[in-house]
């Protein structure tokens, strides 16, 4: 539950508290930020909400929605390992979105189209570890690795999360999103219901400098802390 208020006047002697960028350590330099927040790094749902900056840096939400994380709960993403099926907090960036279905009108960010031929790889030892492949390429094993035709419901629409993307680390974890809602918690991504999905895509403005935030109401992955 985020721990904010915003818009809603104060009870008579308690101090307002500010919306939940402006307490945060960095929101990535832009003005629009995506904040997914648990309770507590052992929980498997919380809240995404997605916030423009407006004149003068002020914050201002622009949408929020329920949302699910990793069946093992989160873990600061320095230490993530991949296959703990943990959720990685820190801050990032969104290098592009992806879909089984077709973009929603207007939205702007770039987005691939998902095909038979398209993967992700997660293959340890494959010189394209946590990339989108089309076709998969001989050095990524299909057993280690996403096809993402498959997953029709959760990859009707995602955001691909920058956690170790520019410069992997094998072993750290590949293939985070955030993704349309499957049955329960996830692999490791966040996601949120399809509507909601839809509605985050046509609102990211690539010239905006959309970061996504990942953590805890409080604790060693505070989300205050990125």
């Amino acid at each position: 539950m985020l721990l904010c208020t915003l818009g809603v006047a104060a009870p008579p002697g308690s101090a307002a508290v500010a919306p939940l960028p402006a307490r945060m350590a960095d929101t990535g330099g832009g003005s629009q930020l995506i904040t997914a927040e648990a309770r507590r790094a052992s929980s498997t749902s919380g809240t995404v909400t997605w916030w423009n900056r407006r004149a003068g840096g002020r914050w201002v939400k622009a949408g929020s929605a329920p949302a699910r994380f990793g069946a093992k709960g989160l873990v600061e993403g320095g230490r993530r390992k991949q296959g703990t099926n943990t959720t990685p907090t820190g801050l990032y960036d969104l290098p592009f979105a992806f879909g089984n279905a077709a973009a929603p009108k207007g939205t702007s960010v770039v987005y691939r189209r998902v095909h038979r031929a398209s993967w992700w790889c997660q293959d340890n030892d494959s010189r394209s570890y946590n990339r989108w492949t089309e076709p998969r390429p001989r050095d990524c094993r299909a057993a280690e690795s996403e096809h993402l035709a498959d997953y029709k419901k959760q990859y009707a629409h995602a955001l691909v999360i920058g956690f170790n993307y520019h410069r992997p680390v094998r072993g750290r974890g590949a293939g985070i999103f955030l993704h349309v809602n499957g049955r329960a918690a996830t692999a490791g991504c966040a996601s949120v219901p399809k509507a909601d999905m839809r509605r985050i895509l046509k609102w990211v403005r690539p010239g905006r400098s959309p970061h996504l935030a990942i953590g805890t109401a409080g604790g060693a992955t505070a989300i205050t802390r990125y």
